[in-house]
């Protein structure tokens, strides 16, 4: 008899590894813009978008930065330094930047006939282009369709002009058109023109459709199109305007009317001075409407008076409306924070506004964005102070308020600072354009609950 040992059977388990990423909107968000970010560095340091045939790689992050964050601010002359399909990239990364890069990406699924994911819906109202999560996908149409029929209107009229005012042939008549058309309404303040639009200061036909491209972009499509649905209905509407749309056209009015007198004060005698009676009012108007958050100057602003340029800080760090092509705080932000402080004033638990309260949880976030902003803001003033002490600290905080705001003003300091300075604008301009809020989310991951309170305390105030 034979005992044979039998190794005992093995068992086989079957193992599935699943990676699944699925990020929260806004951080979904940050992503999105920082891979457009990269494509346009990559795409502008090739020999074919530089007209001198290289591109130094952080003046190629900065324009696409600035681009695709709707800025404007430069460190090498857009007019000069990039080739046609360097301008052209630059343009295609503003309008990209403009339309949202997750709204983009919901248009190419309709496109596609694909079908909308939950996470990419929320991702479109993340962007601050969404209402009801049910109207998305007409919203998102609706966006583009909007988008396209503005800068249609400023394309013809710009095209017109420069065609029959300045000689323009056709093809460059309607290059240079579209160019500035995508540029104002996306308020980005790109120009093809080393002198940006300084040549244009006595030209209304020119200023004036950039100005209402910049004020429409600036109001936010969630605004428009309630205004819209309000008076294209048949049937007259009982609910009352919203709290969003009612600060929004109440604050673009302030304004655009504060900005304009607060210059046309400051530099009726100084950079005006050399224009007639009308074309200072113009060149007014359209300095207090471009830091909201244009960036387009008809005016050379090394030569403005500090008044002005505090007076630019102040507009340039609000911004325009929530869900526009703006930056800045936004409107509605400040609207917020000026009811709570007068809730405060009379005594009230809660901030009112137009008959309605205001959560207390969004004038949390009003708060956070605000000190966030501020943080940024004067935090990096600081640090480029000690990086490039040749310049004023007027000049600098306009430099890094105009970045954070997505503005692109400049006293003309921007391509003289160091490097190491520049980066900073860099990552001022990112956050600017994805918000301090959503950033502040995207790097934190998560949000805890606690299951328990600590004791009250008061401490004192002033």
């Amino acid at each position: 008899m034979t005992l044979g040992l039998c190794p005992a059977p093995r068992e086989v388990y079957s193992v599935r590894v699943t990676l699944n990423w699925n990020p929260r909107p806004a951080t979904a968000a940050a992503v999105g813009f920082l891979g457009l970010i990269a494509i346009g560095t990559v795409i502008l340091s090739t020999p074919w978008a530089s007209a001198t045939g290289r591109a130094a790689f952080l003046d190629a992050l900065f324009t696409a930065t600035s681009a695709s964050c709707l800025t404007g601010l430069i460190t090498v002359d857009t007019a000069t330094a990039w080739s046609p399909f360097g301008q052209s990239v630059i343009m295609v990364l503003i309008q990209l930047g403009g339309l949202g890069f997750m709204t983009m990406t919901c248009l190419l699924s309709i496109a596609l006939g694909a079908r909308l994911g939950l996470r990419r819906r929320l991702g479109a109202q993340a962007e601050g282009r969404g209402a009801d999560l049910g109207d998305v996908r007409w919203i998102v149409r609706a966006t583009l369709s909007f988008t396209l029929a503005v800068e249609a209107i400023i394309f013809i009229a710009l095209t017109l002009r420069f065609h029959s005012s300045y000689g323009y042939d056709w093809q460059r008549a309607a290059w240079e058109g579209l160019f500035h058309a995508v540029s104002s309404f996306n308020n980005a303040g790109f120009a093809l023109y080393t002198d940006n639009v300084i040549r244009f200061a006595t030209d209304a036909l020119i200023l004036l459709p950039l100005a209402f491209g910049v004020i429409v972009g600036g109001l936010g499509f969630p605004v428009l199109l309630e205004t819209y649905r309000r008076f294209a209905s048949r049937k007259p509407i009982r609910r009352r305007w919203s709290l969003t749309a009612l600060f929004t056209w109440t604050g673009t009015a302030i304004l655009v009317v504060t900005g304009t007198v607060l210059v046309a004060v400051s530099e009726w005698d100084g950079v005006l001075a050399d224009f007639d009676g009308p074309y200072r009012l113009l060149n007014a108007f359209f300095a207090g409407i471009s830091p909201r958050t244009a960036g387009f100057n008809a005016i050379d602003y090394a030569q403005a008076h500090p008044q002005t340029l505090v007076a630019t800080d102040f507009l340039m760090f609000i911004g325009g409306g929530s869900g526009g092509t703006a930056g800045g705080i936004k409107i509605t932000t400040v609207a917020v924070l000026l009811a709570a402080i007068g809730a405060e004033i009379k005594g009230r638990r809660t901030a009112t506004a137009h008959g309605r309260s205001i959560n207390r949880r969004v004038v949390r976030q009003a708060l956070a964005v605000t000190a966030a902003a501020v943080i940024l803001v004067l935090g990096s003033t600081y640090l480029i102070l000690g990086m490039a002490p040749q310049f004023t600290s007027d000049q600098i905080l306009f430099e890094t308020t105009s970045a954070f705001g997505t503005v692109g003003l400049s006293t003309g300091i921007t391509a003289g600072l160091p490097r190491d300075a520049q980066f900073i604008l860099i990552v001022l301009m990112f956050a600017g354009r994805v918000g301090p809020l959503a950033l502040a989310t995207t790097l934190a991951g998560r949000v805890t609950t606690r299951l328990y309170e600590y004791p009250e305390e008061r401490p004192a105030i002033g």
